[in-house]
This record gives C-alpha cells, sequence and structure tokens, in this order.
C-alpha cells in the first residue's frame, strides 16, 4: 500500500535525523570528543525506538537498502570501540581486547540463534493447519518468544546493554562497565539459544509431516465430512468465503471448510464449522481417500483446477455474488459438475452469455446469507418530512470497485462519487453511510484519490451539523469487549500457526449461538451510540453490510451484487449510470436496474429521489421491485437455506452413486489379488447426516 503523502516528511526526517547520528558518531569517534559520541549513540538508539514503535515499515525500506538493524547495531557498536580505543594513552588495545572479543561472541550467538530459530520454525511448520479441530495429538506447544524469532528486535532489546555499558564507559573510562554489559549481553542470548535447542528435542517437537498426515486421514476417517466449502485467495478477498460460513453451518450433515493458503486460517470469520489448510496439492488429494463429497466453490482461483482434479469429489460454484457483469458468467464455471445461482435471471445470464454452462447444470437455490436483511416492514417508516420534523433519511452509498478490465461503469467513484456525495450532504434531512469496497483503488488510482476526497468531504460535513450527542453509558464498549472475546481466534499476539491450532481447537457448545446474540445486540447498541445526523463512514469489519441495509431508507450504488441483496428488503434503490450509455440502454443492458431509479454522474436526480423515499404514495416502483426480486432471488417459499441444503443433499447423493459406479467398473476390470488405491475410496458408503 502506498505511504500517506502526510507520513512521507515525517519519514525523511527521521532518516535525515538517523543519517546525521551516525555521521556525528563517526566524526567523535575518529577524532576523540566524549560529549558528541555519547549524545550521537543515544539519538540513534533513540530513532530506532520510534521506528519500532510507530513505523515498522521504515525498517523494510533500509533493510531494502542492504542498511537493516543488524548492520545499524554493528556500526554503532564497532563506532564506540573506536572511538574508546582511541581516547586516553597508549596500550588502550591491551585492555580492550578482552571486550571487543566478548562483543564479537554475542554477534557470533546473535548468528547461531537466528540460525537455530529457523530450525524451530520448520520444525512448527506442519503439513495441515487447522481450526475448530481438537489437533493436540500433534503435540502442539505454546511458540517461542516474539524476541528469539525477530532478529531485528532480539539484536536491539539483547545488545542493548552491551552498548549501554559501553556507553558508561565512555564517559566514565571503567572499562568495568563495558565488561558488565557485555556479559549481561551474553548471558540473554546464551539463555536465548538454550530456549531455541530445548525445542528441537525430538519430545518437544510438533509432529513430523509423516506422523501429521497419518493424523489426517484418521481425523478425517472419524468426523466423516460430508459437504466441504473450497477456498483459495488473497488476503483481501476472505469476505467472498465468510458469506457462505452461516448457510454452511446449518447444512445436513458433517460440513468442512477446505483452504489452501496458510494466512487464509486467521481471515475466516468465526464459525464453528471445522477448518483444515492443505497447502501441498499431494496432502490436499488426500481428500480423495475420505468420505467428503461434495466441494463448494465461490469463486474461482488458480488452484482450484488441482482439486478438480479428485474423481470421488463433485463440485458447484455458487459464486461470491451475482450482479449483470461479464465476472458473473465466468467461461471458468462450465468446469464444476453444476453451477448454484439464486434466481431465473442468473439461469437467463449464463444461457445467454453463451460460456459453455449447460442448462440442466444450473440449480436455483436462493441468497441463503440474505436471512439477515430485514424486509421492509412499510411505508409508515420512511413517510418522514426530513429534517423538519426530527427524522432522517438514511442514504448508504455503496459503490462497487473498478474492476480488472478498465470499464468506467464499473464503478461510479471517480465520475460521479463526488458529485452523488455532495448532492445527499446538501439535504439538511439527509444522514450519509459511505461504505466503499474493500479493493477501491486497487487497481485505478483515481478511484482511490476519489475514495479519499469523499471521506474528506463527509467529515468536513459533519463539522458543520452538529447533533445530540447520545449519552455514553459504556454498553457498546463493553458490548465489543464481549463479542471480541466470543470471536477472537487466538489468546495470544505471538502465536504461531501451530500455537493457534492449540489454541482453536474445538469450540465450546452453544458458542455459534452466543455469537449471534452478542453481534445483534452489538448492532444495536452501535446504531443507539452515534450522534443523531451525522454521517458514517463505514469500513470496518463490523458493522456489516447487511447490517446498513437494515438501517437505510435508500441504497445507492453501481451494477453490482449488492443491488440484488438489497432487493431482499423490498426498500428502493438507485443506480449510477457512468457507463456512458443511454438511460433505456442501460436498463435494457443491464437487467437489475429494472427497478431502480438511474441517476446521472451530475446527480441531478438526488433531490427527486429522495422526495419519493420520503413519500412512499410517490413510489412508483414498488410493485416492479417485488417482480425484480423474485426474478434475481427466486421465491419466498421455501426458503434460500432449505433450497441450499436441498442442493447440497441432491449433489451428495449424486456423488455416492458416481463412487458407486467406479467401484463396479474396477472390480469388473481389476482381478481382486491386484490391489488398487481406489478401490477402498470407491467401495465406502456415503457418510450419513449427523
Amino acid at each position: 500500500m502506498p505511504t500517506p503523502l502526510s507520513r512521507i516528511p515525517a519519514r525523511a526526517l527521521v532518516t535525515a535525523l538517523l543519517v546525521a547520528a551516525f555521521v556525528a558518531q563517526a566524526v567523535a569517534a575518529l577524532h576523540p570528543h566524549v560529549p558528541l559520541l555519547l549524545a550521537s549513540t543515544v539519538v540513534s538508539l533513540a530513532v530506532e525506538g520510534v521506528l519500532y514503535r510507530w513505523d515498522r515499515g521504515m525498517l523494510s525500506v533500509f533493510a531494502k537498502s542492504h542498511a537493516d538493524i543488524t548492520v545499524r547495531h554493528v556500526l554503532r557498536d564497532l563506532l564506540l570501540v573506536v572511538g574508546l580505543l582511541r581516547l586516553g594513552e597508549q596500550h588502550r588495545e591491551t585492555l580492550y581486547t578482552p571486550l571487543v572479543a566478548g562483543l564479537l561472541a554475542f554477534y557470533a550467538l546473535h548468528c547461531a540463534i537466528q540460525a537455530v530459530s529457523v530450525l524451530v520454525r520448520r520444525t512448527r511448520t506442519l503439513p495441515v493447519v487447522t481450526r475448530n479441530i481438537d489437533a493436540s495429538a500433534l503435540r502442539l506447544s505454546p511458540a517461542p518468544p516474539v524476541l528469539l524469532r525477530r532478529p531485528g528486535d532480539r539484536l536491539l532489546v539483547f545488545g542493548l546493554p552491551a552498548t549501554a555499558g559501553l556507553l558508561t564507559t565512555a564517559a566514565t573510562d571503567d572499562p568495568r562497565c563495558a565488561a558488565l554489559g557485555i556479559a549481561l549481553s551474553l548471558g540473554l542470548a546464551l539463555l536465548g539459544l538454550y530456549d531455541l535447542l530445548v525445542r528441537l528435542l525430538p519430545s518437544r517437537r510438533p509432529a513430523g509431516e509423516r506422523e501429521a498426515l497419518a493424523w489426517l486421514d484418521a481425523w478425517l476417517a472419524e468426523y466423516r465430512p460430508t459437504a466441504g466449502l473450497y477456498f483459495s485467495g488473497g488476503a483481501s478477498s476472505a469476505y467472498q468465503a465468510n458469506m457462505w460460513l452461516e448457510p454452511l453451518a446449518h447444512l445436513e450433515g458433517r460440513p468442512l471448510i477446505v483452504l489452501r493458503e496458510r494466512f487464509m486460517v486467521q481471515k475466516i470469520a468465526p464459525t464453528d464449522v471445522p477448518i483444515l489448510c492443505l497447502p501441498k496439492v499431494s496432502t490436499l488429494m488426500r481428500l480423495e481417500e475420505s468420505s467428503l463429497q461434495v466441494l463448494i466453490h465461490p469463486s474461482n482461483s488458480g488452484k482450484t483446477s488441482q482439486v478438480l482434479r479428485i474423481p470421488t469429489l463433485k463440485h458447484t460454484f455458487v459464486n461470491h455474488g451475482e450482479s449483470d457483469k461479464l465476472s458473473s458468467c465466468n467461461p471458468y464455471a462450465k468446469a464444476y459438475d453444476e453451477v448454484w445461482v439464486a434466481g431465473p435471471a442468473a439461469r437467463e445470464r449464463y444461457a445467454l452469455a453463451e460460456v459453455g454452462v449447460e442448462d440442466k447444470d444450473v440449480v436455483e437455490i436462493g441468497r441463503p446469507q440474505l436471512d439477515a436483511v430485514r424486509p421492509d416492514e412499510g411505508p409508515s417508516d420512511r413517510a418522514r418530512g426530513g429534517a423538519a420534523d426530527g427524522h432522517r433519511t438514511t442514504v448508504l452509498y455503496a459503490p462497487t470497485w473498478e474492476g480488472w478490465d478498465g470499464n468506467p461503469g464499473n464503478t461510479s467513484v471517480v465520475e460521479a462519487g463526488e458529485n452523488l456525495v455532495r448532492a445527499l450532504l446538501a439535504e439538511p434531512g439527509v444522514r450519509l453511510l459511505y461504505k466503499p469496497h474493500p479493493l477501491t483503488g486497487s487497481v485505478d488510482p483515481r478511484a482511490g484519490a476519489a475514495d479519499l476526497r469523499i471521506r474528506e468531504l463527509i467529515r468536513a460535513a459533519n463539522r458543520e451539523r452538529t447533533g445530540e450527542q447520545p449519552r455514553d453509558n459504556g454498553e457498546l464498549a463493553q458490548l465489543t469487549r464481549e463479542l471480541d472475546r466470543l470471536t477472537t481466534t487466538t489468546d495470544r499476539a505471538g502465536a504461531d500457526q501451530v500455537e493457534r491450532m492449540l489454541l482453536q481447537s474445538a469450540p465450546e457448545p452453544g458458542r455459534a449461538q452466543a455469537v449471534a446474540a452478542a453481534t445483534a445486540a452489538w448492532e444495536e447498541a452501535y446504531w443507539a451510540s452515534l450522534p443523531e445526523g451525522e454521517h458514517q463512514v463505514v469500513t470496518a469489519a463490523r458493522p456489516t453490510l447487511y447490517a446498513c441495509f437494515n438501517v437505510a431508507d435508500l441504497l445507492i450504488s453501481d451494477v453490482s451484487s449488492v443491488i440484488s441483496d438489497f432487493l431482499a428488503s423490498g426498500k428502493p434503490y438507485a443506480v449510477a449510470n457512468t457507463s456512458g450509455l443511454a438511460e433505456d440502454v442501460f436498463r435494457k443492458a443491464f437487467p437489475t436496474v429494472r427497478a431502480a431509479t438511474v441517476l446521472t454522474p451530475d446527480a441531478a436526480g438526488v433531490p427527486e429521489l429522495l422526495d419519493a423515499v420520503r413519500h412512499p404514495e410517490r413510489d412508483e416502483l414498488v410493485e416492479a421491485r417485488a417482480e425484480l426480486k423474485r426474478h434475481l432471488l427466486g421465491p419466498d417459499e421455501p426458503t434460500s437455506q432449505v433450497r441450499f441444503n436441498d442442493a447440497v443433499q441432491a449433489l451428495c447423493s449424486a456423488a455416492g452413486q458416481h463412487r458407486a459406479r467406479m467401484a463396479e467398473r474396477l472390480a469388473a476390470e481389476f482381478p481382486a489379488e491386484i490391489p488398487d488405491q481406489r478401490r477402498s475410496v470407491t467401495q465406502q458408503q456415503p457418510a450419513r447426516p449427523a
């Protein structure tokens, strides 16, 4: 991520100060000057502390310039030694030789600790990472202290006594101070080395690869998973999997989450569903020998093709959102056994796209995660007179990101965002909630710059608007702590993957219900805690997009899945047309716009839109929204969760029948005395639902 412009002068000042301190220290060492030597050394140490405390990114910049912490620390101590040798009378070399030898021994120990820490890290890198699974049989243990794993932190802390001793000797000309400081540094280094070496003992190591894989096979045989969610992606894409956690948890049978990237284990939101991370392809292939029958894919990735090679599994693509964009009809979808969509609109979209997905493979399941969206309770809630009668209209502006193809119609942020926000902020009876897409600005810098300007407009409007501040009774803070406690995935900031596996074993019974109740209470307290009428920029994980849906009277967005999801509420919505198409062509090209108010980039239609929201009798699109909702999301009955579960069970049944046919063919083609690696798999009976 680019460095904010406001931080560049501060970083330049810190860099200049550090360079000046080293230059001054060199001058004071070569031309002995004790006060300057002491002052420059203290300043350089203080700057190091500031960098480690407030700007670790700058440390990476120094490291790329081959001036990392080791180089700086060695140079600092070397200049101190040179200064000591040049101070005073002759024959000081003989007096300080043992001190120099001790200092060199400390740096040798530092390198040894680093080498051993790498070995320890390798022994603690298991071929499988788990969450919500009791993996104590793998001899899991707490991670080594952070100081022993980070060379920069370790060198600063362990080397500080030696540097302080040398400084004191330079000030007092008493070599015993340096000897004491170096001895303390050596002692700390020896203790650290001992701590790491003990962890390499066979009894202290976690299980090896072969033992861990045997444990994995045994766990799969005992748990007998039926359907799983498969996900692979970058750190910012975890939301694509998180939106399917709740529907997955309510499935019949024994659900499972399969991940490929180790870091993704911590990105998955709180859930009671067991999580397996299988980074290597060879480990992933062990799923073929399990009872797993179906894998559900919320996104496409390069590693998807690897799991599609398992012949005993059925695969379905559910996507992480549906819209009229071409990305919702990716030709890669034909690689799956089935494609599950929300309603008839997506089925028609695939037929028109002609990307190879046959209609018989498309299954309509609705959007089960939209159960969290409350339907519109009727026009009376939105029949407000604006600020004059003490009520405000809450408008949610949730634009999507710019996408990969450079289409100007992807996002309204660049061409229309500021105009829309200015028009909304000019209305005294409006409270604006601005929730940009997490990837805004990741491709087009103009989108990122426009996003920052929109945020500044909102901050400026809040400075001018005064509203009644609710009394803070500490309820929100208390609920936040309780929700954090229930949803925190680890108890220690310095934990590594092995320790997290130990801490994140099987969840406590009833935790899912407790999280749901705590989340509902937190959301209610959050909205109640905000000042009356204050505009909000919503970028944190809480409140969620669906929570914003529930408090909004109106949505303004782009052609994206946000529209389809918002239709579950039945409330009015508007779409910004930045595509350059005429309105009639725009509506025809994008069916999700059919029941929307179309806004031009200059936001000229905002006052009329707000008037229709405040006076529901003037809302001419009520019936159109209801019809479009059925077209996009399917019928209300049976519920989406029921349809989702039925689709999973049907595909599991198909997978079981496929395995049975494979077993019959293998039995007919191979004599009984010839072992076959798949016979044991295909002969397994499908797991019965829990």
